[in-house]
């Protein structure tokens, strides 16, 4: 049987909180209550010696005030709304640094009705140096851990660096600029190693969301088990061997910013109506949470497959190409602008000096035409990979055509002018050729090409439809 308490135990106990409220306030550095609301009700004699730093002249000038309002950094907010004391906690503000104490104030019911405030130490640099040159250390680590963070984050590329002037290339540019314009979803489209990565940093760094996070990842890197909790993050304790804290998806990084989603169109059909719905609502919910979360992200989608194939053999969604494909870019093969090609060469090699300590290496005229005699299938990633080899390779300063043997791939024979490829081949390709022409002759313009073939529009379009690799 529990024993009862002497009658005078509650007077007892209301002399103990007060006798220790006392003896606070006389021994502590400085004290401050504030009321339900926030408000400073009160301070003591020993806290009104910081009142000039704070910028306040008179104690009527601070009292009634909201406390966020007259003592920076303080978290006596915090302690009203969770009703959790914070017993030892470092402040920093334009009165200096302090050692505080927060506790929460309830009445007999139980209900907060306000907070105390104790400055212990206002000297921690001489009285407590060992935790304040540990909070020091932790601080700097962390600012430096989010500077670096931010720095990952930040688009490392600009209009700028997708190098060249042939008229494919700038209608690229033109076409993107016109993207960054807009908050819309972008498809980019082209083979791989064509700079689409690029292009999409490109595009954030000239949109409104520049000064946001730019946050990639790479569909096909992922396996098919984790891309849920890679896009929409995972919830504390979710699984056995989750994070404790959780950890927070690629669309939570990306908030306010762009979201880059490369080779999208290897995702696995089962994820894809949860992207959708993403992209659709800007709602996620994080593996093992019940709770959505509101996201606002622009989506940079980029992919080398036939996404229109993949969608009639049902290995793509239908309503998910249509979202993605908003506003859809065709980044054209190296082989498709070769006039860039000495351009790309120079500023590759110039790249490639600063980040090895190799000298500055440039290209002779044979040099030149081999590499522009190439089909370069692995595109501007594969003609970079080709001169870091060749650079390697030799002492000269002046790369020739003989550098490039030992690094290149042999292109396949031309097809033989005995074995004459079916007629129909032919003429496809005649057409595909003339309406590249003419789109590059009129700076893309399609009712100027039309004009120009001799068709009408609605046929141009139809052809153009037809070569999705055009569109």
């Amino acid at each position: 049987m529990k024993p009862s308490l002497p009658s005078d135990a509650e007077s007892i106990l209301k002399l103990a909180a007060r006798s220790m409220f006392d003896l606070f306030a006389s021994a502590s550095q400085g004290m401050l209550l504030v009321d339900r609301g926030g408000r400073v009700v009160w301070i003591n004699e020993a806290y009104k010696r910081f009142l000039p730093a704070l910028g306040f002249e008179r104690e009527q000038d601070f009292v009634g005030r909201p406390v966020a309002e007259v003592v920076p950094n303080t978290l006596m907010h915090r302690v009203i709304e969770s009703g959790k004391p914070i017993l030892v906690d470092l402040l920093t503000n334009k009165a200096g640094t302090f050692v505080v104490s927060r506790i929460p104030l309830r009445d007999d019911a139980g209900q907060v009705i306000g907070a105390l405030g104790i400055v212990l130490f206002d000297q921690p640099e001489t009285t407590v140096a060992p935790l304040v040159a540990k909070f020091a250390r932790l601080q700097q680590d962390l600012d430096e851990a989010r500077r670096e963070l931010a720095a990952q984050r930040r688009p490392k590329y600009t209009f700028a660096h997708f190098i060249g002037s042939c008229p494919a290339t700038l209608e690229v540019k033109r076409q993107a600029r016109r993207a960054a314009a807009t908050d819309s979803t972008v498809l980019l489209l082209g083979e791989t190693g064509t700079g689409k990565e690029l292009l999409a940093q490109a595009i954030h760094a000239a949109s409104a969301r520049a000064r946001k996070p730019f946050v990639g990842v790479n569909v096909a890197a992922v396996p098919d088990t984790l891309l849920e909790a890679e896009f929409f993050g995972v919830a504390p304790g979710a699984y056995t061997g989750a994070q404790r804290g959780g950890r927070d998806g690629k669309f939570k990084l990306a908030d306010g910013g762009t979201l880059f989603l490369d080779e999208i169109g290897d995702m696995p059909v089962a994820a894809q109506a949860k992207l959708l719905r993403a992209l659709q609502e800007q709602e996620i919910e994080p593996l093992g949470s019940n709770r959505v979360l509101r996201v606002d992200v622009r989506v940079i989608a980029a992919t080398s497959r036939d996404l229109a194939r993949l969608v009639e053999e049902g290995r793509f969604r239908a309503d998910l190409y249509y979202r993605l494909n908003v506003l859809p870019i065709r980044v054209p093969a190296l082989r498709e602008r070769i006039e860039d090609l000495e351009a790309l060469a120079e500023a590759l090699l110039a790249d490639i000096a600063a980040r090895s300590g190799m000298p500055q290496r440039d290209l002779t005229p044979d040099a030149l035409q081999a590499l522009a005699a190439y089909s370069w299938p692995g595109n501007v990633r594969e003609l970079r990979n080709a001169l870091e080899q060749a650079a390697m390779l030799t002492d000269e300063l002046h790369l020739t055509a003989a550098d490039f043997a030992r690094v290149l791939k042999p292109t396949p024979a031309a097809p033989s002018a005995t074995a004459p490829r079916p007629l129909p081949q032919r003429i496809a390709e005649l057409e595909r050729e003339s309406i590249r022409s003419a789109l590059a002759a009129t700076g893309g313009n399609k009712v100027s090409a039309a004009r120009l073939l001799g068709i009408s529009r609605a046929t141009l379009y139809e052809k153009l439809a037809a070569m999705r690799d055009l569109s």
